[in-house]
């Protein structure tokens, strides 16, 4: 008499070694919440789905550059506005000096209130900075042209946004250092006369508006800026959308393929105990 191998023991076991798996498998999607955990689960959707994330976590820094360059931007227009306002008390100052009816004491008093002015322009333009990048002139101790800003607004090296260069927003870029320098001879005859306070009126009104035109460059790049965060934000949502659509678990779904797999898995249990079963009963006629 020949006594065959269990094969269906064996098929059984085969089945619930594999039902196990898929127990397994769907348990870890369900606890981790997503689809996919490892390259396994789906190659070709994890490569597309750590592209997107990656995509999404450049245009998240890009947005956080863009805040940072409008707050750069506020502060260069906040600082040109008080010197705007300066230059407006300047020209102010400058018609009370050009009528013969100011004595040269009130003229003097007027040259040393346009001085401390010129002076205080002259601090706004050094002390102005952001993060220690100064704003409207090339240093804190150099009194030239500040030099363009370039700003990184997207994921690739192309994606930017720059300031205007030439700003120099201090007494020598606005052509008033001579205003300065002459506001100490207020003689009947000096540079700083009735004459000659009419003649800087002119070189004032030059100055308030190349400082307009720098306020209006720097006024244009922040609407630039925001512009691009708008747009920015919209796509980083809609990637991280397309992420989640490949790489999250479809909670309703699995739930439903765990408890198959939990009954199949019973149903194999009982299975394999039957089959058993049955051998031990082929065995006890033996015996």
């Amino acid at each position: 008499m020949r006594i065959n191998t269990n094969a269906a023991s064996l098929v059984a076991q085969e089945a619930a070694t594999n039902t196990n798996k898929n127990l397994s498998s769907s348990l870890e999607k369900l606890s981790t919440g997503l689809r996919i955990n490892k390259a396994s689960d789906d190659a070709s959707g994890l490569a597309i789905a750590d592209k997107l994330r990656t995509q999404a976590s450049s245009i998240g820094q890009s947005i956080s550059n863009g805040n940072s360059a409008v707050s750069l931007t506020q502060i260069a227009d906040k600082a040109m506005a008080e010197q705007s306002n300066i230059l407006d008390i300047v020209k102010t100052k400058l018609v009370q000096a050009a009528t013969d009816t100011t004595s040269e004491e009130g003229r003097t008093a007027i040259g040393k209130d346009i001085k401390k002015l010129l002076d205080q322009l002259d601090n706004i333009a050094k002390q102005t900075n952001y993060n220690g990048t100064t704003l409207l002139q090339a240093s804190a101790a150099g009194t030239g042209s500040a030099t363009s800003l370039t700003f990184q607004m997207g994921e690739k090296a192309a994606d930017t946004i720059a300031t205007t260069a030439g700003v120099q927003a201090n007494a020598i870029g606005l052509g008033v250092s001579a205003l300065r320098s002459a506001t100490t001879d207020t003689s009947a005859t000096g540079a700083f006369n009735a004459a000659g306070a009419r003649g800087y009126m002119t070189t004032v009104d030059s100055a308030i508006n190349t400082l307009n035109g720098w306020r209006a460059d720097f006024g244009s790049t922040q609407n630039q800026l925001e512009s691009a965060i708008r747009n920015q934000m919209t796509q980083q949502t809609n990637i991280k959308s397309a992420e989640s659509v490949i790489r999250d678990v479809d909670y309703a779904q699995e739930s439903a393929n765990f408890n198959k797999q939990n009954i199949i898995a019973q149903a194999g249990t009982y299975a394999m105990s039957q089959a058993n079963a049955i051998q031990q009963n082929v065995t006890r006629l033996l015996q």
